[in-house]
């Protein structure tokens, strides 16, 4: 129990009455008095408050939550009181969650519903669970509050960010791709194989109309056609001690994650072949190159417990596992970070074999953090040193960058927060010019 402030002013009554027993005699029993009458209205408000009982809290949100992204929680109070009251309700989240709202104060009719919705940020796939729900009360009098929780532990699954999965969904029924970042968005206009029928827009190409079908309608109707189908894409993730470096919120393992899911989701709905190694000093897990969107959620599963390991990755191994599996030419997507010399060499020499059959793309994040570093002035000698060792990052960085150019290796190095859109852009590309 706590008193509220009218309560304590209320109780504060009581002590110059009291303190004026010493000038005038009596004075003193009408304190106390009025003292215990004081306690016996709190003790009668905390009665009239009821019980947590009264309450029925439920917590609402998605069963599976995203990573790095803002995922609405909405909790909602029933209060079984025949009297309105004033409650504040604090929800325990994930304690690696960001969220952006603890207590949530509020004000509930007799018998009513109350409803308040947050967000959470989780950093880290994995499981985890929410806690119970705390709630505080005032009483009818407003002289104490009350303290109660109701049990509402439950768990949950953060998995690879699917935002962008949807939104390219919604987008592509909508002929609105552009707005999502991807320049090639005529791919599924641009081939020669037959995809559907659909109402004409104004972009769509006049030659493209079928007016048999505008006839029958009543309304323009174009044909849409798709480059070729079932080509093989395979993404190489690395999972050494390197993509465990954090970027912003994140590791880069997740953001490699995240383009991995989205590359296999667009390739999948254009009918090409996906599949899927990671590996750090040992192949970690295989998925053959499959076409549907079966393949998608299989990689989804997989990867939502993919953990970056402490070690070095073995280039050589992943490169001999895929050259036994995959014999059909692939486009492979080599998603690593660029460390070592002997590292790099290893990669330099397993990558110019792939290329004699398959086409090799080399993915590395860049850091904007140390590209800040090396470009901001230094105001003493600490910032020097640091300013040094993050223009020699970058220029090992470019020098390998160059190595692979050289060997004709195709290279793409983008921020994180960009890396989705720059390999969907880039594989759109490649597949338009049919290089795959």
């Amino acid at each position: 129990m706590q008193l509220t402030i009218r309560g304590l002013v209320v109780f504060l009554v009581a002590l110059p009455l009291i303190a004026a027993g010493t000038i005038t005699p009596g004075l003193e029993w009408v304190g106390w008095g009025y003292a215990l009458l004081v306690v016996a209205a709190f003790w009668w408000d905390w009665r009239l408050s009821g019980p947590v009982d009264l309450f029925r809290v439920s917590r609402q949100h998605d069963s599976k939550l995203n990573l790095g992204v803002d995922n609405s929680v909405t909790l909602t109070v029933t209060n079984r009181r025949p009297r309105a009251i004033e409650f504040t309700i604090r929800d325990e989240p994930p304690l690696p969650f960001v969220t952006d709202q603890l207590l949530h104060q509020g004000e509930i009719g007799a018998r009513e519903t109350w409803t308040a919705v947050y967000q959470v940020r989780p950093p880290q796939r994995g499981d985890y669970a929410f806690g119970d729900v705390s709630l505080r009360w005032t009483g009818p009098l407003g002289l104490v509050r009350r303290f109660g929780k109701k049990e509402a532990k439950s768990g949950v699954k953060v998995y690879p960010n699917l935002v962008e999965v949807r939104r390219y969904d919604l987008l592509l029924r909508q002929n609105r791709l552009q707005e999502l970042g991807l320049r090639h968005t005529r791919l599924l206009g641009e081939g020669t194989e037959f995809e559907r029928l659909r109402e004409y827009l104004p972009d769509d190409e006049y030659r493209r109309i079928n007016w048999k079908a505008t006839a029958r309608r009543q309304r323009p109707i174009t044909m849409q056609y798709q480059t070729e189908r079932s080509q093989n894409i395979v993404a190489m993730v690395d999972i050494g001690r390197m993509m465990q470096s954090p970027v912003g919120e994140m590791a880069k393992l997740d953001y490699v994650i995240n383009a991995t899911l989205f590359l296999s989701y667009v390739a999948s709905g254009v009918g090409d072949r996906v599949g899927m190694l990671t590996f750090a000093d040992r192949v970690d897990s295989y998925l053959a190159p499959k076409r549907g969107r079966g393949q998608f959620y299989r990689m989804l599963e997989l990867l939502y417990a993919v953990k970056a390991q402490p070690i070095e990755p073995n280039y050589q191994q992943a490169f001999s596992y895929l050259a036994v599996k995959q014999r059909k030419r692939s486009l492979v997507i080599i998603f690593t970070d660029l460390t070592g010399q002997l590292a790099i060499d290893t990669l330099l020499a397993q990558v110019s074999l792939i290329a004699k059959k398959s086409l090799p793309l080399v993915v590395t994040i860049s850091d904007p953090d140390i590209r800040q570093t090396a470009e901001q002035r230094p105001d003493d000698l600490v910032e020097v040193y640091r300013q040094v060792a993050a223009q020699q990052l970058l220029d090992a960085r470019q020098i390998a960058l160059e190595r692979l150019k050289q060997r004709g290796v195709l290279t793409l190095d983008v921020p994180a927060d960009q890396l989705s859109i720059a390999v969907i852009n880039r594989y759109l590309q490649l597949k338009s010019r049919e290089r795959i």
